[in-house]
Protein backbone atom coordinates (compact mmCIF):
# COMPACT_ATOMS: atom_id res chain seq x y z
CA UNK A 1 0.00 0.00 0.00
CA UNK A 2 0.96 3.53 -0.77
CA UNK A 3 0.58 6.54 1.33
CA UNK A 4 -0.67 9.53 -0.07
CA UNK A 5 1.26 12.66 1.87
CA UNK A 6 1.78 16.06 1.27
CA UNK A 7 5.81 16.83 1.48
CA UNK A 8 7.15 19.90 2.61
CA UNK A 9 10.10 20.63 1.23
CA UNK A 10 10.29 24.48 1.72
CA UNK A 11 13.98 25.10 1.83
CA UNK A 12 15.01 21.37 2.42
CA UNK A 13 17.82 19.65 0.44
CA UNK A 14 16.83 17.47 -2.25
CA UNK A 15 19.11 15.43 -4.59
CA UNK A 16 18.08 15.31 -8.37
CA UNK A 17 20.71 12.60 -9.60
CA UNK A 18 20.46 12.99 -13.40
CA UNK A 19 20.71 15.95 -15.88
CA UNK A 20 18.34 14.77 -18.82
CA UNK A 21 15.22 16.24 -19.43
CA UNK A 22 13.19 13.99 -16.99
CA UNK A 23 15.93 15.27 -14.38
CA UNK A 24 14.95 18.76 -15.29
CA UNK A 25 11.31 17.92 -15.43
CA UNK A 26 11.74 16.76 -11.57
CA UNK A 27 14.26 19.57 -10.69
CA UNK A 28 11.80 21.87 -11.73
CA UNK A 29 8.65 20.32 -9.74
CA UNK A 30 11.01 20.34 -6.63
CA UNK A 31 11.89 23.76 -7.52
CA UNK A 32 8.20 24.90 -7.08
CA UNK A 33 7.44 23.11 -4.25
CA UNK A 34 10.75 25.71 -2.45
CA UNK A 35 13.48 22.80 -2.31
CA UNK A 36 17.21 23.57 -2.15
CA UNK A 37 17.74 21.37 -5.52
CA UNK A 38 21.28 20.18 -5.95
CA UNK A 39 21.78 18.48 -9.12
CA UNK A 40 24.33 15.61 -9.85
CA UNK A 41 24.97 14.75 -13.26
CA UNK A 42 28.06 14.31 -16.23
CA UNK A 43 25.90 16.72 -18.30
CA UNK A 44 22.57 18.87 -17.71
CA UNK A 45 20.19 20.12 -20.34
CA UNK A 46 20.30 23.90 -21.30
CA UNK A 47 17.54 24.29 -18.72
CA UNK A 48 19.02 23.07 -15.89
CA UNK A 49 22.33 24.87 -16.62
CA UNK A 50 20.05 28.30 -17.32
CA UNK A 51 18.97 27.53 -13.55
CA UNK A 52 22.01 27.14 -11.96
CA UNK A 53 23.60 30.34 -13.64
CA UNK A 54 20.79 31.57 -11.98
CA UNK A 55 20.99 30.65 -8.50
CA UNK A 56 18.12 29.08 -8.70
CA UNK A 57 19.77 25.60 -7.89
CA UNK A 58 23.08 23.92 -8.18
CA UNK A 59 24.68 21.59 -10.65
CA UNK A 60 27.79 19.31 -9.87
CA UNK A 61 28.56 17.88 -13.62
CA UNK A 62 29.90 14.35 -12.30
CA UNK A 63 28.65 10.84 -11.65
CA UNK A 64 26.56 10.45 -8.68
CA UNK A 65 27.88 9.51 -5.49
CA UNK A 66 26.82 7.54 -2.14
CA UNK A 67 28.15 10.59 -0.30
CA UNK A 68 25.87 13.08 -2.45
CA UNK A 69 22.86 11.71 -0.26
CA UNK A 70 24.70 12.70 2.95
CA UNK A 71 22.60 15.75 4.27
CA UNK A 72 19.13 15.61 2.01
CA UNK A 73 15.74 15.36 2.47
CA UNK A 74 14.30 13.27 -0.33
CA UNK A 75 16.32 11.48 -3.30
CA UNK A 76 15.02 12.13 -7.13
CA UNK A 77 16.87 9.13 -9.07
CA UNK A 78 16.46 10.26 -12.64
CA UNK A 79 20.23 8.91 -14.38
CA UNK A 80 18.82 6.63 -17.24
CA UNK A 81 20.99 4.00 -15.95
CA UNK A 82 19.15 0.96 -14.30
CA UNK A 83 22.50 -0.41 -12.61
CA UNK A 84 23.41 3.56 -10.92
CA UNK A 85 19.27 4.13 -10.27
CA UNK A 86 19.60 0.92 -7.68
CA UNK A 87 22.42 2.02 -6.17
CA UNK A 88 20.98 5.31 -5.62
CA UNK A 89 17.78 3.54 -4.22
CA UNK A 90 20.19 0.92 -1.94
CA UNK A 91 21.99 4.37 -0.58
CA UNK A 92 18.99 5.63 0.41
CA UNK A 93 17.30 2.66 2.20
CA UNK A 94 20.70 3.01 4.08
CA UNK A 95 19.94 6.04 5.36
CA UNK A 96 16.38 6.37 5.69
CA UNK A 97 15.79 8.38 3.08
CA UNK A 98 12.59 8.29 0.71
CA UNK A 99 13.82 7.26 -2.75
CA UNK A 100 11.95 8.33 -6.39
CA UNK A 101 13.38 6.15 -9.20
CA UNK A 102 11.77 7.72 -12.45
CA UNK A 103 12.67 4.45 -14.57
CA UNK A 104 11.16 2.10 -12.47
CA UNK A 105 8.51 3.34 -9.51
CA UNK A 106 8.87 -0.82 -8.08
CA UNK A 107 12.57 0.24 -6.97
CA UNK A 108 12.16 3.00 -4.98
CA UNK A 109 10.75 3.62 -1.78
CA UNK A 110 8.32 6.78 -3.16
CA UNK A 111 6.07 7.45 -5.85
CA UNK A 112 5.95 11.19 -7.21
CA UNK A 113 1.79 11.89 -8.46
CA UNK A 114 0.14 12.89 -11.26
CA UNK A 115 -0.50 16.30 -9.75
CA UNK A 116 -1.77 19.61 -10.81
CA UNK A 117 -2.85 23.00 -9.10
CA UNK A 118 -6.30 24.27 -9.36
CA UNK A 119 -8.74 26.56 -7.81
CA UNK A 120 -6.45 26.26 -4.72
CA UNK A 121 -6.09 22.69 -4.87
CA UNK A 122 -3.27 20.25 -5.50
CA UNK A 123 -4.41 17.20 -6.92
CA UNK A 124 -2.58 14.31 -7.28
CA UNK A 125 -3.06 10.62 -8.29
CA UNK A 126 -1.60 7.75 -7.82
CA UNK A 127 -1.71 3.99 -9.15
CA UNK A 128 -1.82 1.30 -6.68
CA UNK A 129 0.20 -2.00 -6.94
CA UNK A 130 2.33 -1.69 -10.56
CA UNK A 131 2.66 1.37 -11.40
CA UNK A 132 0.42 2.57 -14.25
CA UNK A 133 1.25 6.47 -14.97
CA UNK A 134 -0.96 7.30 -18.07
CA UNK A 135 -3.80 5.89 -16.09
CA UNK A 136 -2.89 8.27 -13.49
CA UNK A 137 -2.21 10.86 -15.81
CA UNK A 138 -5.82 10.47 -17.28
CA UNK A 139 -7.60 10.30 -14.44
CA UNK A 140 -5.58 13.33 -12.91
CA UNK A 141 -6.75 15.42 -16.45
CA UNK A 142 -10.57 14.53 -15.62
CA UNK A 143 -10.38 15.87 -11.57
CA UNK A 144 -8.83 19.00 -13.09
CA UNK A 145 -11.41 19.82 -16.07
CA UNK A 146 -14.29 18.77 -13.50
CA UNK A 147 -12.44 21.51 -10.94
CA UNK A 148 -12.16 24.09 -13.74
CA UNK A 149 -16.02 23.68 -14.66
CA UNK A 150 -17.21 24.19 -11.04
CA UNK A 151 -18.90 20.48 -11.12
CA UNK A 152 -16.57 18.63 -8.67
CA UNK A 153 -16.96 20.79 -5.58
CA UNK A 154 -19.74 23.33 -7.04
CA UNK A 155 -22.00 23.24 -3.50
CA UNK A 156 -18.29 23.65 -1.22
CA UNK A 157 -16.69 26.76 -2.80
CA UNK A 158 -18.53 29.28 -2.13
CA UNK A 159 -18.10 28.70 1.65
CA UNK A 160 -14.68 27.91 1.52
CA UNK A 161 -11.86 29.58 3.29
CA UNK A 162 -8.30 29.80 3.75
CA UNK A 163 -7.10 28.95 0.24
CA UNK A 164 -4.85 31.48 -1.70
CA UNK A 165 -3.74 32.24 -4.96
CA UNK A 166 -3.99 33.06 -8.34
CA UNK A 167 -6.61 30.87 -9.08
CA UNK A 168 -8.73 31.76 -5.82
CA UNK A 169 -11.31 34.21 -6.12
CA UNK A 170 -12.36 35.62 -2.62
CA UNK A 171 -15.75 37.34 -1.51
CA UNK A 172 -16.07 41.70 -2.39
CA UNK A 173 -13.46 40.78 -5.56
CA UNK A 174 -14.15 41.14 -8.93
CA UNK A 175 -12.17 39.52 -11.40
CA UNK A 176 -12.31 40.74 -14.89
CA UNK A 177 -12.00 37.79 -16.85
CA UNK A 178 -11.14 37.13 -20.79
CA UNK A 179 -13.65 35.05 -22.18
CA UNK A 180 -12.13 34.84 -25.50
CA UNK A 181 -13.86 34.71 -29.31
CA UNK A 182 -17.00 32.92 -27.54
CA UNK A 183 -15.77 29.21 -27.99
CA UNK A 184 -15.58 28.01 -24.22
CA UNK A 185 -13.27 25.50 -25.22
CA UNK A 186 -10.66 28.32 -26.25
CA UNK A 187 -10.97 29.86 -22.54
CA UNK A 188 -8.12 29.66 -20.43
CA UNK A 189 -7.93 27.24 -17.63
CA UNK A 190 -7.79 30.07 -15.13
CA UNK A 191 -10.50 31.77 -16.95
CA UNK A 192 -12.63 28.58 -15.83
CA UNK A 193 -11.86 28.68 -12.77
CA UNK A 194 -12.77 31.73 -11.46
CA UNK A 195 -15.62 32.03 -13.27
CA UNK A 196 -16.69 28.54 -11.48
CA UNK A 197 -16.01 30.40 -7.99
CA UNK A 198 -18.18 33.02 -8.72
CA UNK A 199 -21.71 34.37 -6.98
CA UNK A 200 -22.32 37.15 -9.64
CA UNK A 201 -21.24 36.91 -12.91
CA UNK A 202 -21.61 40.32 -15.10
CA UNK A 203 -21.12 39.11 -18.78
CA UNK A 204 -21.21 40.71 -22.09
CA UNK A 205 -23.46 40.14 -24.87
CA UNK A 206 -20.42 38.52 -26.93
CA UNK A 207 -18.62 36.43 -24.62
CA UNK A 208 -19.10 32.65 -24.76
CA UNK A 209 -22.64 32.51 -23.33
CA UNK A 210 -22.21 28.88 -23.30
CA UNK A 211 -20.57 28.50 -20.09
CA UNK A 212 -23.19 30.52 -17.98
CA UNK A 213 -25.40 26.80 -18.79
CA UNK A 214 -22.99 25.39 -16.42
CA UNK A 215 -22.94 27.65 -12.91
CA UNK A 216 -24.77 26.50 -10.48
CA UNK A 217 -28.48 28.10 -9.39
CA UNK A 218 -26.80 29.88 -6.40
CA UNK A 219 -25.19 32.24 -9.33
CA UNK A 220 -26.73 35.25 -10.36
CA UNK A 221 -25.77 36.42 -13.95
CA UNK A 222 -26.26 40.02 -15.02
CA UNK A 223 -26.09 40.47 -18.63
CA UNK A 224 -24.95 43.98 -19.53
CA UNK A 225 -24.23 43.44 -22.97
CA UNK A 226 -24.81 46.47 -26.24
CA UNK A 227 -26.78 45.51 -29.36
CA UNK A 228 -26.81 47.39 -31.89
CA UNK A 229 -30.64 49.63 -31.48
CA UNK A 230 -31.07 48.11 -28.28
CA UNK A 231 -31.24 49.44 -25.09
CA UNK A 232 -27.76 48.72 -22.84
CA UNK A 233 -26.48 49.30 -19.43
CA UNK A 234 -23.93 52.05 -19.74
CA UNK A 235 -19.87 51.64 -18.88
CA UNK A 236 -20.50 53.59 -15.53
CA UNK A 237 -24.01 51.30 -14.77
CA UNK A 238 -21.51 48.56 -15.31
CA UNK A 239 -18.96 49.67 -12.84
CA UNK A 240 -21.23 50.55 -10.24
CA UNK A 241 -22.92 46.94 -10.51
CA UNK A 242 -19.30 45.51 -10.40
CA UNK A 243 -18.50 47.52 -7.04
CA UNK A 244 -21.51 47.41 -5.28
CA UNK A 245 -22.10 43.36 -5.85
CA UNK A 246 -18.45 43.40 -4.60
CA UNK A 247 -19.14 45.38 -1.64
CA UNK A 248 -22.11 43.22 -0.85
CA UNK A 249 -19.39 40.06 -0.38
CA UNK A 250 -20.04 38.38 -3.42
CA UNK A 251 -17.44 36.92 -5.59
CA UNK A 252 -17.74 38.78 -8.88
CA UNK A 253 -16.48 37.96 -12.11
CA UNK A 254 -16.72 40.30 -14.97
CA UNK A 255 -17.02 38.07 -18.17
CA UNK A 256 -15.84 39.80 -21.12
CA UNK A 257 -15.40 38.87 -24.92
CA UNK A 258 -12.17 38.95 -26.48
CA UNK A 259 -9.47 40.44 -23.95
CA UNK A 260 -10.52 42.91 -21.27
CA UNK A 261 -7.39 45.18 -22.68
CA UNK A 262 -8.16 45.55 -26.16
CA UNK A 263 -11.11 47.68 -26.82
CA UNK A 264 -13.00 46.04 -23.49
CA UNK A 265 -12.86 48.91 -21.67
CA UNK A 266 -11.12 46.70 -18.96
CA UNK A 267 -8.65 49.64 -17.90
CA UNK A 268 -11.82 51.80 -16.46
CA UNK A 269 -13.57 48.60 -14.82
CA UNK A 270 -10.09 48.43 -13.04
CA UNK A 271 -9.76 52.10 -12.05
CA UNK A 272 -13.47 52.32 -10.98
CA UNK A 273 -12.99 49.30 -8.94
CA UNK A 274 -9.67 50.77 -7.55
CA UNK A 275 -10.87 54.52 -7.15
CA UNK A 276 -13.70 52.00 -4.67
CA UNK A 277 -11.28 50.59 -3.10
CA UNK A 278 -12.52 47.09 -4.10
CA UNK A 279 -9.70 44.58 -5.11
CA UNK A 280 -9.43 43.65 -8.86
CA UNK A 281 -7.51 41.73 -11.09
CA UNK A 282 -7.58 40.92 -14.85
CA UNK A 283 -7.94 37.62 -16.74
CA UNK A 284 -6.40 38.15 -20.20
CA UNK A 285 -8.01 36.40 -23.01
CA UNK A 286 -7.84 35.20 -26.40
CA UNK A 287 -8.62 38.14 -29.07
CA UNK A 288 -10.53 37.77 -31.90
CA UNK A 289 -7.75 40.61 -33.46
CA UNK A 290 -5.86 37.26 -34.12
CA UNK A 291 -7.95 34.41 -33.02
CA UNK A 292 -10.62 35.22 -36.14
CA UNK A 293 -8.38 35.37 -38.65
CA UNK A 294 -6.62 32.17 -37.86
CA UNK A 295 -9.78 30.29 -37.56
CA UNK A 296 -10.16 31.12 -41.49
CA UNK A 297 -6.81 30.41 -41.99
CA UNK A 298 -5.22 33.48 -42.14
CA UNK A 299 -2.09 34.11 -40.85
CA UNK A 300 -1.99 37.76 -39.59
CA UNK A 301 1.93 37.68 -39.59
CA UNK A 302 4.11 35.73 -41.91
CA UNK A 303 7.82 35.72 -42.62
CA UNK A 304 8.94 37.88 -45.79
CA UNK A 305 5.04 38.73 -46.29
CA UNK A 306 3.62 40.88 -43.01
CA UNK A 307 5.61 41.65 -39.72
CA UNK A 308 3.91 44.19 -37.99
CA UNK A 309 0.00 44.33 -37.26
CA UNK A 310 -2.54 47.16 -37.00
CA UNK A 311 -5.92 47.06 -34.81
CA UNK A 312 -8.12 49.02 -35.31
CA UNK A 313 -11.87 49.83 -33.67
CA UNK A 314 -14.02 50.31 -35.91
CA UNK A 315 -17.39 50.64 -34.44
CA UNK A 316 -18.93 54.20 -35.52
CA UNK A 317 -18.00 56.53 -34.78
CA UNK A 318 -14.27 55.74 -35.37
CA UNK A 319 -11.38 57.83 -35.50
CA UNK A 320 -9.23 58.40 -39.04
CA UNK A 321 -8.00 55.18 -40.21
CA UNK A 322 -3.95 54.84 -40.40
CA UNK A 323 -3.69 55.06 -43.99
CA UNK A 324 0.26 54.89 -43.97
CA UNK A 325 -0.52 51.09 -42.39
CA UNK A 326 -3.56 50.41 -45.85
CA UNK A 327 -0.90 51.07 -47.79
CA UNK A 328 1.94 49.19 -46.71
CA UNK A 329 2.10 45.53 -48.10
CA UNK A 330 4.27 44.42 -44.89
CA UNK A 331 1.18 45.33 -42.53
CA UNK A 332 -1.55 43.66 -41.64
CA UNK A 333 -4.95 45.57 -40.79
CA UNK A 334 -7.54 43.96 -38.33
CA UNK A 335 -10.27 45.87 -37.63
CA UNK A 336 -12.67 44.98 -35.22
CA UNK A 337 -16.36 45.45 -34.72
CA UNK A 338 -15.65 47.15 -38.57
CA UNK A 339 -18.42 45.03 -40.08
CA UNK A 340 -21.61 47.02 -39.60
CA UNK A 341 -19.31 50.02 -40.99
CA UNK A 342 -17.58 48.41 -43.54
CA UNK A 343 -18.88 50.40 -46.50
CA UNK A 344 -18.04 53.56 -44.58
CA UNK A 345 -14.31 52.57 -43.90
CA UNK A 346 -13.34 51.22 -47.12
CA UNK A 347 -14.43 54.34 -49.27
CA UNK A 348 -12.18 56.47 -46.33
CA UNK A 349 -9.31 53.76 -47.39
CA UNK A 350 -10.10 54.38 -51.22
CA UNK A 351 -10.27 58.19 -50.75
CA UNK A 352 -6.81 57.65 -48.95
CA UNK A 353 -5.14 56.24 -51.92
CA UNK A 354 -5.03 52.63 -50.96
CA UNK A 355 -4.64 50.16 -53.59
CA UNK A 356 -8.59 48.77 -54.15
CA UNK A 357 -6.84 45.76 -55.67
CA UNK A 358 -5.40 45.14 -51.49
CA UNK A 359 -6.59 41.25 -50.59
CA UNK A 360 -9.16 41.72 -47.39
CA UNK A 361 -11.64 39.74 -45.68
CA UNK A 362 -14.01 39.05 -43.19
CA UNK A 363 -14.71 36.91 -40.61
CA UNK A 364 -17.86 36.31 -38.66
CA UNK A 365 -18.99 34.64 -35.68
CA UNK A 366 -15.37 33.18 -35.63
CA UNK A 367 -14.74 29.76 -33.50
CA UNK A 368 -18.57 29.69 -33.18
CA UNK A 369 -21.80 27.90 -34.57
CA UNK A 370 -22.19 29.45 -38.23
CA UNK A 371 -18.95 30.92 -38.33
CA UNK A 372 -18.19 31.97 -42.17
CA UNK A 373 -15.69 34.21 -43.89
CA UNK A 374 -15.27 35.64 -47.41
CA UNK A 375 -12.75 36.92 -49.45
CA UNK A 376 -12.25 39.96 -51.77
CA UNK A 377 -10.65 42.84 -53.20
CA UNK A 378 -10.65 45.72 -50.49
CA UNK A 379 -13.04 47.40 -53.05
CA UNK A 380 -15.02 44.40 -53.90
CA UNK A 381 -15.54 43.66 -49.83
CA UNK A 382 -18.83 45.29 -49.23
CA UNK A 383 -20.68 44.31 -51.89
CA UNK A 384 -19.55 40.81 -51.77
CA UNK A 385 -20.73 40.68 -47.92
CA UNK A 386 -23.69 42.14 -48.41
CA UNK A 387 -24.24 39.63 -51.10
CA UNK A 388 -23.42 36.80 -48.44
CA UNK A 389 -25.73 38.11 -45.47
CA UNK A 390 -22.75 38.36 -43.21
CA UNK A 391 -23.55 40.11 -40.58
CA UNK A 392 -21.86 41.57 -36.88
CA UNK A 393 -20.14 40.24 -35.05
CA UNK A 394 -17.06 40.23 -37.75
CA UNK A 395 -13.73 40.62 -37.84
CA UNK A 396 -12.13 42.55 -40.91
CA UNK A 397 -8.44 41.89 -42.28
CA UNK A 398 -6.90 43.71 -44.65
CA UNK A 399 -2.92 43.08 -46.20
CA UNK A 400 -1.52 39.93 -48.54
CA UNK A 401 -2.00 37.74 -46.02
CA UNK A 402 -5.17 37.39 -46.60
CA UNK A 403 -5.32 36.86 -50.14
CA UNK A 404 -7.28 33.47 -51.25
CA UNK A 405 -5.06 30.12 -50.78
CA UNK A 406 -2.28 31.96 -49.46
CA UNK A 407 -0.77 29.20 -47.40
CA UNK A 408 -1.44 26.86 -50.54
CA UNK A 409 2.13 25.53 -51.40
CA UNK A 410 3.34 27.36 -54.44
CA UNK A 411 0.91 30.61 -53.89
CA UNK A 412 2.40 33.31 -55.39
CA UNK A 413 0.70 35.76 -52.71
CA UNK A 414 3.63 35.32 -50.38
CA UNK A 415 6.29 38.10 -52.48
CA UNK A 416 6.42 40.74 -50.59
CA UNK A 417 10.01 41.47 -50.23
CA UNK A 418 10.56 42.87 -46.47
CA UNK A 419 14.27 44.27 -45.74
CA UNK A 420 16.62 42.16 -44.38
CA UNK A 421 17.73 42.70 -40.63
CA UNK A 422 21.74 44.03 -42.45
CA UNK A 423 19.04 46.68 -44.25
CA UNK A 424 17.27 47.89 -40.72
CA UNK A 425 20.28 47.97 -38.53
CA UNK A 426 21.77 49.67 -41.73
CA UNK A 427 18.82 52.61 -41.53
CA UNK A 428 18.75 52.55 -37.78
CA UNK A 429 22.43 53.27 -38.07
CA UNK A 430 23.35 50.84 -35.40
Amino acid sequence: MTLLAGLDLTGRPVLVAGGGPVGARRAGAALSAGACVRVVAPEVTDELAAWAAEGRLTVHRRPVAADDLADVWLVLACTGDAAVDADLARWAEDRRLFCVVASDAERGSARLPAAAEVAGLRVGVLSEGAADPRRAAAVRDALVASLVAGTADADLRPVRGGATGPDVLHPGEVALVGGGTGDPGLMTVRARTLLAQADVVVADRLGPAAVLDDLGDHVRVVPVGKAPGAAHVSQQGIERILVDEARAGNRVVRLKGGDPYLFGRGGEEVLACRAAGVPVRVVPGVTSAIAAAGAADIPVTHRGTSDRVHVVNGHWPFTDLDLDALRRPDVTVVVLMGVATLGDLVAQALDGGVDPATPAAVVARATLPGERAVRATLADLPAVCAAAGIRSPGVVVVGEVARPGFLDPGSPGRAVALPTREERRAVAGV
